[in-house]
């Protein structure tokens, strides 16, 4: 016999308390960060080399493959995906 769910989901809970759209793009901008760390080792860049394929600073950089800093244009995800052979997806659902 299988058993029932019982309460609401994961994120009823969260839309509930008004955390949906927060976690879901703090969850969104971690994974782009890890992507983008995983494509740089893949093509063995350094940082010091991915920011001057990016034509930014240091610090944007930083602030791009920081799990937990949302401060990043969508201009800097486009030149990083670019920078390492990717492309850029954003999709509204």
């Amino acid at each position: 016999m299988k058993a029932k769910n019982i309460g609401s989901s994961f994120d009823s809970w969260l839309r509930e308390d008004g955390l949906y759209e927060e976690v879901t793009a703090s969850a969104i901008k971690r994974v782009l960060a890890r992507q983008l760390q995983a494509a740089m080792r893949e093509k063995q860049f350094s940082r010091a080399e991915m920011a001057r394929r990016t034509n930014t600073s240091r610090a944007t950089l930083d602030r791009l493959l920081d799990p937990e800093c949302d401060a990043v244009t969508l201009s800097t995800l486009r030149k990083a995906a670019l920078a390492v052979g990717r492309e850029l997806r954003l999709e509204l659902v």
